[in-house]
């Protein structure tokens, strides 16, 4: 375990190291999506102006839930940026270029790439949070525990659906769409779904645990929604895990030994 973990080091460090190297163009990314996210959250603002709340949601409860999942998605997209072409990497056989390594491939294939925008929309969701007011020590302990818990999440989901390119083939189409849909359906309060939209949000597409639930522990610490939390967390993982392995039992080689950057 300890040497794993210094090894994701080191290939974090090498990956900052590779992105700072042009500057400019890493302060424009990481500033350019903390204004695009903030940009995006002006309808809301917009909205409460003019009504109040919308079935027990808030301005302040909005910006929670958009400090989670931005900072969650940041996270995950930067330290384990391979996580969202993991489908192109499978079906062009690049997993040779990690099999011939004696690391472990799944972790060695998604944290070779850093997605330096992931910093910006770490950095607004940490703005976020803060301009909701919580700065109690025990709410920033759980902010931080709900936007790695929902990136545990999301990176699961995105291994999960991006694996499937195992046994379909090309499944960049289908696992770019289902990306996009747990991100947008994470960003609008859970209350405003019913019946099978909102089952299907706690299941097949868990965008509640990426935002309003973990938004919900942030709020108010319950042990029964921490439990959900983890129960989710372990659970995606633990799927996602399998299907990648047994999928790789099907894999085949792509003569494609080279190096990844």
């Amino acid at each position: 375990m300890r040497r794993e973990l210094t090894f994701l080091l080191a290939l974090w460090k090498a990956n900052l190291l590779a992105a700072m190297e042009y500057r400019v163009a890493f302060i424009s990314q990481v500033v350019g999506m903390m204004l695009n996210n903030a940009v995006y959250f002006l309808f809301w603002v917009l909205f409460f102006d003019r009504f109040q709340q919308v079935r027990g949601w808030g301005l302040n409860e909005m910006l929670i839930l958009f400090g989670v999942v931005a900072a969650g998605f940041g996270l995950g997209v930067y330290l384990f940026g391979n996580a969202l072409t993991l489908a192109d990497v499978i079906s062009g056989g690049r997993l040779d270029y990690y099999l011939s390594l004696p690391r472990p491939v799944l972790l060695h294939a998604l944290a070779s790439r850093s997605i330096v925008s992931g910093l910006g929309d770490a950095a607004y969701g940490l703005i976020s949070f803060a301009l909701a007011g919580h700065y109690t020590p025990d709410a920033v302990g759980r902010f931080a525990l709900g936007a790695l818990l929902s990136a545990t999440i999301f990176l699961s989901f995105l291994v999960l659906t991006q694996s499937l390119a195992f046994y379909l083939g090309n499944a960049t189409q289908l696992s770019a769409q289902a990306t996009q849909a747990i991100i947008a359906f994470s960003l609008y309060p859970i209350t405003l779904f019913d019946g099978t939209a909102k089952l299907l949000l706690f299941t097949v597409l868990p965008a509640a645990f990426m935002g309003a639930v973990p938004a919900e522990f942030v709020r108010e610490f319950t042990w029964s929604t921490l439990a959900q939390l983890l129960t989710a967390a372990l659970a995606f993982l633990s799927l996602a895990l399998t299907v990648f392995h047994r999928g790789l039992r099907r894999y085949e080689s792509g003569s494609a030994i080279q190096v990844e950057v």
